[in-house]
């Protein structure tokens, strides 16, 4: 599934470094370090009627992760929320709007790698825009397994949400070939780590497993589905799960922010059996969309 252009942001405003700029003139120096090794942290918002989901959750984890690459005058949480906010009034967005925020170790005095040579501070980016979900959730998706592994901590922990996604974006271009939506990655032992770019569930005899979250993103909606899974009293386990278990699961669905919940409907050719008796899917589906309805009327817009 590719997204679409939409004209609607033609002529949004964006925030770069220290105010707003028209989307021609909304720019960062070559000598960005985003630019220079892809080196910056980013979270994806999505905004619906009156609220930014989960936002609080998000901007922790784009900090922590700023903290963990030893970004230096990492913004506070205040000071991200308001340059969110004003993005937002400036364009009047107050629904179906995906924001891509990021945040860069700022410009270099000369090109190199080293981040001593990063001296002005980081670079706030907010880049918000009409856009709808990423994935048809009616429809569900077909995926196949990627070569590609997940990278593992001793490599490159996933657990900091950077910018350098050559990983997941080589698998995204086998999925591509293969004329699929998305790829499962695996971690380093060829057990399911996630897809290239949404967390992976599955189900099977009444019960909810998900992989452990070592080589993938604990991602914010992955939580919000174990938290809602054990107040619906329906077992779930973190576990190791093969490629074999996701085939022959009576349920599979990825979660995402972008994504929500989606229902995986083949992978590897092999559709994913939906005619079980005792279907998890639909009772969290409900409850995460009565969640997000409870979150989004407790934020501030």
């Amino acid at each position: 599934m590719l997204q679409q252009y939409n004209p609607r942001n033609e002529n949004i405003k964006i925030y770069v470094g220290d105010g707003l700029y028209s989307r021609a003139d909304a720019k960062v120096s070559v000598f960005d370090s985003s630019v220079q090794g892809g080196d910056a942290v980013w979270e994806g918002l999505r905004v619906y009627e009156g609220g930014i989901f989960c936002l609080d959750r998000h901007l922790q984890r784009l900090i922590d992760s700023a903290k963990a690459l030893r970004f230096a005058q990492i913004p506070t949480k205040e000071f991200v929320k308001q340059a969110i906010f004003q993005t937002l009034e400036a364009n009047d967005m107050r629904s179906d709007t995906h924001i891509r925020l990021t945040l860069t170790r700022g410009e270099k005095i000369t090109s190199g790698m080293d981040p001593r040579l990063n001296q002005v501070g980081c670079c706030l980016i907010v880049l918000a825009e009409w856009k709808p979900p990423v994935y048809d959730n009616d429809q569900g998706i077909r995926v196949i397994t990627s070569s590609i592994a997940r990278n593992s901590p001793l490599h490159l922990d996933s657990k900091i949400h950077h910018n350098n996604l050559l990983n997941n974006i080589l698998a995204k271009i086998q999925a591509n070939v293969a004329g699929v939506d998305a790829a499962v990655m695996l971690d380093a032992y060829g057990f399911v780590a996630e897809l290239n770019d949404t967390n992976l569930f599955m189900t099977k005899g009444g019960r909810l497993f998900t992989p452990h979250a070592d080589a993938c993103l604990p991602g914010i909606t992955r939580g919000l589905v174990l938290e809602i899974a054990k107040q619906l009293k329906t077992p779930v386990q973190e576990k190791n799960l093969s490629l074999t278990e996701f085939y022959t699961a009576d349920e599979v669905f990825a979660t995402g922010t972008m994504g929500e919940l989606t229902i995986v409907k083949e992978i590897d050719g092999r559709e994913i059996a939906t005619d079980s008796q005792d279907r998890i899917l639909p009772k969290i589906t409900e409850r995460f969309r009565q969640l997000n309805r409870e979150l989004i009327e407790s934020l501030p817009f």
